[in-house]
């Protein structure tokens, strides 16, 4: 069976890594390429950036970011904002990423999604969806809805009927990133993770809300096969953040699949 994925994610503003709590209050972190090159010499299993104010400013991603990065990593890059057209695709793909990550675009031009997967095939798509637990109604019935342009429009659609129409458009993966857990360290949201991964026969990726090696077993008790912990490896919230090695290491301990380190 395949081993499990521990995913770091970027959010990049200005040229710089920030962390966020509920989509609000951004700090500081580092340099991304910089970052990344530190989590890759961890052993982390792959890395995913979000040029989170390239859609609002309705600018080109930034691509030198994406290269300085591609140039300093040898794990699969998944880079998402600011892509609008499969012009867009390529120049990021070029640059060096290996996948693609669409959001809000995804919902205002479904099919780019189709377009991108015929391009460059199914596994290079990636469907980001940021998920808010809403009262549960006829156009929601899940209790979860679509939020885009970083959580600040709501869109009336419902999270797992979006997953599954993602999957027919021809996404490859999904991330579900939860907006009331994000960068609380409360753990994932569980109900909405574990609603689409029995949804789909996609890979899904949990997102939001790591706080503890406990939370990304629960992740995976539930079906997905990747989980984002961001917090935990450097937000400067954290007290104490662990190393790639170190959560390897203990999710071994409670049987989970994860890929060694290297020095293993």
């Amino acid at each position: 069976m395949l081993a499990n994925r521990l995913i770091a994610c970027f959010d990049v503003k200005d040229g710089r890594v920030t962390k966020a709590q509920q989509f609000q209050d951004n700090i500081d972190v580092g340099d991304p390429a910089e970052l990344a090159d530190r989590l890759y010499r961890d052993d982390i299993d792959e890395i995913v950036t979000y040029d989170i104010m390239a859609s609002a400013q309705k600018r080109q991603i930034d691509l030198d970011m994406v290269r300085r990065i591609a140039h300093r990593t040898f794990v699969p890059l998944t880079v998402g904002g600011g892509i609008r057209s499969l012009e867009d695709m390529h120049l990021v793909l070029r640059a060096g990423a290996e996948k693609i990550s669409i959001d809000s675009m995804a919902v205002r031009k479904p099919e780019i999604i189709t377009q991108g997967s015929k391009e460059f095939g199914r596994q290079c798509i990636v469907l980001s969806m940021q998920v808010k637990r809403v009262e549960k109604t006829a156009a929601i019935p899940s209790g979860y809805e679509i939020a885009i342009d970083g959580a600040r429009t709501f869109t009336g659609m419902d999270a797992v009927e979006w997953a599954r129409r993602g999957q027919d458009l021809g996404a490859g993966e999904i991330v579900v990133n939860s907006i009331d857990r994000d960068g609380t360290g409360e753990g994932y949201d569980l109900e909405i993770t574990g609603l689409i991964t029995e949804a789909v026969s996609l890979p899904v990726i949990a997102s939001g809300g790591a706080g503890r090696i406990s939370h990304v077993s629960d992740a995976f008790s539930i079906g997905a096969t990747g989980a984002i912990v961001s917090s935990m490896l450097y937000s400067p919230r954290v007290e104490h953040n662990l190393t790639v090695e170190e959560m390897k290491e203990q999710l071994g301990e409670q049987g989970e699949r994860v890929r060694p380190v290297h020095s293993a």
